[in-house]
């Protein structure tokens, strides 16, 4: 097991990072893996392939900024691998470097990603290939195996540092910790990545019923974080623990968030966006009815005209 890190560094990690991680791993697993009839008629000297087709590695760059003792990484993008060296594209990284910073001038290459359950030997060769771009450059590994009693996120920040190992100085892979950071447009995205359909098709009820479950996991933890914060500042004010004037002034700060929502400012906003809302639902299916009201007369005009000719033509005859 890696060693924890010493650097003292505070890492920020965005979701998008990992929406990135987990979208190429998706599509390179998706492509390298045949449909079933393919597979039943493949050669059976083909296991060791076949295992690393259903489990594969893929390869990118983080980017974003460091201010101070903070790491912040905001994106990512993909990167070409070759197997039979282990090395990287550079024209490839040098080319994407370069569009990357016409996009995002403040945003730096602070290290690499890939996937896989722990870190291997073979990643310190890709580490040490980037610290010509990087003196210090992050690794951040995505375990993509599925497991539903792990709670925390299976993603892991690794810093080199040098260690003295039997009299030889060599660098190694040191974990460190990490906060996930977000703005409003990465809420909205995962929010909307949370809502989405399941492949396996599960009905309407199901989703339902996942949903109601996930706000209830959220409620109950946000309860149990207010009772320990309540607890904490009630043996504060008995003076059982000492006063701790940071934390103090965290928890006052957020109280006096709580009666803005109370001010007749925030109601008379609030109504405004409301009824705007409203007013909008309600044109919209003002111009729904509407459109479908026309269709129907246009029906009904062309069954008219055409009784019409037919009866004229009974006429006639």
């Amino acid at each position: 097991m890696a060693p924890s890190s010493s650097s003292g560094l505070t890492f920020k990690l965005h979701p998008l990072v990992i929406v990135n991680i987990s979208d190429h791993y998706t599509r390179v697993k998706t492509q390298l893996n045949p449909p079933a009839s393919v597979c039943a008629s493949s050669n059976s000297s083909n296991n060791d392939e076949a295992v690393l087709q259903q489990n594969p590695r893929v390869y990118g760059c983080v980017i974003g900024v460091q201010r101070g003792r903070t790491v912040e990484i905001f994106n990512s993008f993909e990167l070409l691998y070759d197997p039979s060296t282990q090395t990287l594209d550079r024209s490839f990284l040098e080319k994407k470097q370069e569009l990357y910073k016409k996009v995002f001038p403040d945003f730096y290459i602070l290290g690499w990603y890939s996937t896989g359950s722990d870190a291997e030997e073979s990643d310190m060769h890709i580490h040490k290939a980037l610290m010509d771009i990087n003196e210090s450059p992050l690794y951040v590994l995505l375990n993509p195996a599925i497991n539903h009693s792990q709670k925390d996120l299976p993603v892991t920040i690794y810093e080199s540092e040098l260690h003295v190992i039997d009299g030889i100085p060599q660098l190694i892979f040191a974990h460190t910790s990490y906060t996930i950071e977000t703005v409003e447009a990465e809420r909205i995205s995962v929010d909307h990545v949370a809502h989405l359909k399941p492949s396996d098709g599960g009905s309407a009820a199901t989703q339902l019923a996942a949903h109601l479950t996930g706000i209830h996991s959220a409620i109950k933890m946000l309860n149990s974080r207010i009772r320990v914060l309540y607890q904490y500042l009630a043996l504060m004010q008995k003076g059982d623990i000492p006063c701790d004037n940071s934390l103090l002034r965290q928890a006052s700060s957020l109280l006096r968030r709580l009666p803005a929502m109370e001010s007749e400012r925030f109601q008379d906003n609030f109504l405004m966006e409301y009824n705007d809302k409203l007013l909008i639902t309600y044109l919209a299916m003002i111009t729904n009815c509407s459109s479908a009201m026309n269709e129907m007369v246009d029906k009904f005009n062309v069954a008219y005209d055409r009784n019409t000719r037919r009866g004229g033509r009974t006429a006639f005859m």
